[in-house]
């Protein structure tokens, strides 16, 4: 479902925006690389927060 959201998050945005993503669920962050490669976006940054929270700063190719 997070990656379900955040396909349609990012058709919103223009090329070169930055989407910020915070998520709980421990498969998004293996997932991600993964998806960014497959749909030519990139992964700028994923950091571990506070309670089990993964923010992931996504730019739209």
């Amino acid at each position: 479902m997070p990656m379900m959201k955040l396909a349609k998050a990012m058709k919103g945005l223009k090329s070169g925006e930055i989407l910020e993503m915070l998520g709980t669920d421990p498969g998004t962050k293996s997932d991600m690389p993964n998806w960014c490669a497959k749909t030519g976006n990139e992964l700028l940054e994923s950091t571990d927060l506070d309670g089990g929270v993964t923010r992931m700063l996504i730019k739209k190719a």
